[in-house]
């Protein structure tokens, strides 16, 4: 009898969130079975990119941050065995088929342990920025990847570390995890508060994580912010239109989009493991809600509506 397992998928139509039962797939040479126990939702890529979609989306595209037990092993396997914590980029699922694992830390939590695909990245995007002791560094955005930039950001220690958002919550959750000033852009004028804290100087370095329509806004307000000389680093994506350049305003100034492919990301994501393991980089504070997979489609439409409840969302899947 054929063993079955439960997926994520999204059909044809904006918002057409569905759980689908497939056959559990065979395992072959290199690769390596394994049973989901939490896999994460990313607000940004999985909206704007997925969710929002009129077409469907294929299934390996749905999820990309998960957690679980090795069940089995293929052919050539080595380092990897049945029963181990690991670490997979993969679709939400209860089983995922993949090629490459990385060893859960003892230290974290399978919850945990699904931030770190993103932690991963917010090493190398921080990493590239070049931070230094005397840089005053802003970073627009606190969703999760927003917030993550922003706690690797704080492991270089610059001068002035500077988080903005305009929902209440994000606010409370980046002074929670360690945010040493958090601009509420929804109360005041996020440029002029930016003006101020740093005595009239502007930002060395600005990361944009907003992305979506709302970051349309941010990356016009990014540039108002940067001093001369400074950085603009943009992390964030899916905007649906141009984002505004003004030559003017960027003169002088660097522009760059996310880090260099050439990255070793076999050693940012060690370093993001430590760093989650060592407790540099807190994400359990960033968990709002959790769902049982079968409820991916509640979980979904819940994010998606309610941006100002709703950051770290996590699937259950045993």
């Amino acid at each position: 009898m054929t063993e079955m397992m439960r997926r994520v998928g999204k059909h044809a139509g904006v918002g057409n969130v569905v759980l689908e039962h497939v056959p559990i797939p065979a395992v072959g040479p290199g690769q390596v079975l394994t049973r989901t126990h939490v896999s994460l939702i990313s607000r940004g890529s999985e909206l704007w990119r997925r969710y929002e979609l009129a077409e469907a989306v294929p299934p390996s595209m749905m999820g990309y941050s998960t957690t679980g037990i090795v069940e089995r092993v293929g052919a050539g396997v080595t380092g990897i065995a049945p029963g181990d914590r690991v670490v997979a980029s993969a679709p939400h699922a209860e089983y995922s088929l993949v090629d490459n694992v990385q060893p859960l830390e003892a230290r974290l939590s399978f919850e945990a342990g699904t931030f770190h695909p993103l932690s991963t990245s917010s090493a190398g995007w921080t990493r590239a920025a070049g931070i230094t002791a005397a840089d005053r560094v802003v970073v627009l955005g606190q969703g999760i990847v927003g917030n993550l930039v922003m706690q690797f950001a704080r492991r270089y220690r610059p001068a002035q570390l500077i988080a903005v958002d305009a929902l209440d919550l994000r606010c409370r959750l980046a002074a929670e995890v360690g945010a040493p000033a958090v601009v509420h852009a929804g109360e005041q004028d996020p440029v002029a508060a930016v003006r101020r804290l740093t005595g009239g100087e502007g930002a060395t370095i600005v990361i944009d994580c907003v992305g979506g329509r709302a970051g349309v806004q941010s990356f016009a307000q990014a540039q108002d912010m940067l001093a001369p000389d400074g950085l603009l680093q943009l992390i964030g994506a899916y905007h649906g239109k141009p984002l505004p350049l003004d030559a003017s305003k960027i003169m002088g100034k660097r522009l760059r989009g996310g880090y260099p492919p050439d990255r070793d990301r076999a050693a940012m994501g060690r370093a993001a493991m430590l760093a989650l393991a060592a407790g540099e980089a807190r994400v359990q504070p960033l968990i709002t809600h959790r769902f049982d997979g079968q409820e991916a489609k509640q979980a979904f439409d819940f994010l998606y509506e309610h941006p100002e409840q709703a950051l770290g969302v996590l699937f259950r899947w045993a």
